[in-house]
């Protein structure tokens, strides 16, 4: 049974409706709506409103982003993967004599997927037309929006980092205070290209041209052919049964795997209050298994020495659920590196499709670069690389990098049920977990469950505790030998949407952490 109480501080309350929208910034929201009552479907609305938070809310996600969905058509599961691949140029060589891989600049820049993903979805299951989806969007690129607190910190953040990268300052600078009128024309008058002549001209045509000119000029390594050869694929996602539902994420080379990898061992444990500390050590031993396995193998799944299927095994899982005691574990850091932003959004309608999508620069605005006179913002998606020789991961030539984000999804008897997602890059697969957790195991409903405060196992595998978990918790998991971290600040701890379906209709909730807005009619 699904309980309504709301018993974590919240300003918000759970949207039931036949028809509902969930997103990181209301005028995206509402944009998805607007697609919904003009006829369009789930997909429609989903599109319409990721094209829009291109605009409004840039400190996460833009035109050179990549993207990701699950999609429930009405009759069963799609997964794609429209995350980019390295260019052709980018190879261990170039990077030799670094520790690392770059965060900024075009050496941080794979293969832009985002665009793609828009045209496929609305070619295969949209009903409005493509150039339909870019209204609210262009609008607000040409007319303005008024900026919105998170998005306000997210472009000051990025002004103290990125004013050097190029045409970063010139689009983007200075960055304007929450509420301040924002119009981007070179934006507007990319959108209205890509409105009428689709997902090719960012490809092959003239913006195209433009990225990998922009490109050479700065020596980069992305060339017109690695735009050209970007293809997204159709993928089967991976599922796992919990507690008598299906959970399904994205094969890699996303960290969903991760997410499976937690539930699994969960599975083979007695249930635990999650706001209790016994309840969040277990899950956080759960976490760091599964965190370890995802940063020794997931990969370009051509590049796995793995497969997520061994890694999924029900042996396996038991073995590690059987390893878990109550004292903490002590494993060793890993470098990868994290990142927080994002943005996530997901739709259903009235006659049953739902769809979770994530799209995301990486790190804030991404790479820092923007192609001048178009506002396209690129990401840094190469920074998911590693350079340690024979690492699966390692940088290479057409090659996914690892990918924080994840689109989620659960089915109950070959039905659709849920739709979400917890943005926020090494956040989300924790994040899933604990939604899949509150709601599918506790009853909670969907606003209750993004309300409630969360854990975070860091790459170094110490722990950051949100604020609002019970008296005494912190000091028992601190007894049990968890490394607490210090550092409480909301942000850390992601942002959640999600739409559950219901008799009748979609119960939604959108994270309070975030400036967000569930609508629907």
């Amino acid at each position: 049974m699904l309980s309504f109480d709301l018993p974590y501080p919240s300003r918000r309350a759970p949207v039931a409706a036949e028809q509902l929208v969930a997103t990181s910034q209301p005028l995206a929201t509402q944009a998805g709506i607007e697609a919904l009552r003009r006829g369009g479907n789930a997909i429609d609305a989903v599109l319409a409103a990721a094209i829009t938070l291109t605009v409004v809310e840039p400190s996460n996600n833009g035109l050179g982003s990549d993207a990701f969905a699950l999609l429930w058509d009405g009759e069963r599961l799609h997964g794609l993967n429209a995350s980019g691949r390295a260019p052709a140029a980018m190879t261990p060589d170039r990077y030799a004599g670094r520790e690392h891989m770059p965060l900024h600049g075009w050496d941080a820049v794979t293969v832009p997927g985002a665009v793609s993903a828009w045209a496929v979805l609305s070619e295969r299951f949209g009903q409005l037309p493509f150039a339909e989806l870019f209204t609210a969007a262009r609008h607000y690129a040409e007319h303005g929006f008024l900026v919105g607190p998170e998005t306000a910190w997210g472009w000051a953040e990025a002004e103290r980092s990125l004013a050097a990268q190029p045409g970063f300052a010139d689009h983007f600078l200075p960055a304007p205070q929450a509420g301040t009128r924002v119009r981007r024309p070179d934006l507007a008058r990319t959108l209205e290209r890509l409105a009428g002549r689709g997902a090719d001209d960012f490809y092959q045509g003239e913006l195209a041209q433009r990225i990998a000119d922009a490109a050479q000029d700065a020596g980069g390594p992305l060339a017109l052919s690695d735009l050209a050869n970007h293809e997204p694929d159709w993928v089967d996602p991976l599922t796992l049964s919990y507690r008598d539902r299906e959970v399904h994420e994205i094969p890699p080379n996303g960290q969903g795997l991760a997410t499976l990898i937690a539930l699994g061992i969960l599975r083979e444990l007695p249930a635990t209050d999650p706001d209790s500390a016994a309840g969040v050590h277990v899950q956080l031993e759960a976490m760091k298994i599964a965190i370890r396995a995802a940063f020794a193998h997931i990969a370009d799944p051509q590049a796995m020495r793995v497969e997520p299927a061994a890694l999924l095994a029900s042996e396996s899982l038991q073995r590690a659920a059987a390893s878990i005691g109550p004292k903490a574990s002590a494993l060793p850091p890993m470098a990868l590196p994290p990142s927080s932003d994002t943005v996530y959004l997901c739709a259903a309608d009235a006659d049953g499709r739902m769809v979770s999508f994530i799209q995301s620069n990486y790190l804030g605005f991404g790479s820092g670069v923007v192609v001048p006179g178009t506002g396209i913002a690129l990401q840094n998606r190469a920074a998911g690389f590693v350079l340690e020789p024979g690492h699966p991961n390692r940088v290479g030539p057409g090659k996914r990098p690892y990918h924080t984000i994840i689109p989620g999804f659960v089915t109950e008897a070959a039905e659709p049920r849920l739709a979400f997602g917890v943005m926020g890059g090494h956040m989300q697969h924790q994040g899933h977990v604990q939604m899949i957790n509150r709601i599918f195991e506790h009853g909670q409903n969907p606003q209750a469950a993004a309300d409630a405060p969360r854990w975070l196992v860091e790459p170094d595998f110490s722990v950051s505790l949100e604020q609002g978990f019970p008296v005494g918790v912190a000091a028992e998991l601190a007894a049990r030998g968890h490394q607490l971290r210090q550092d409480h600040h909301y942000r850390n701890f992601g942002g959640a949407q999600l739409i559950l379906r219901v008799d009748g209709g979609y119960v939604g909730a959108s994270d309070p952490r975030k400036e967000g807005q569930v609508s629907g009619f």
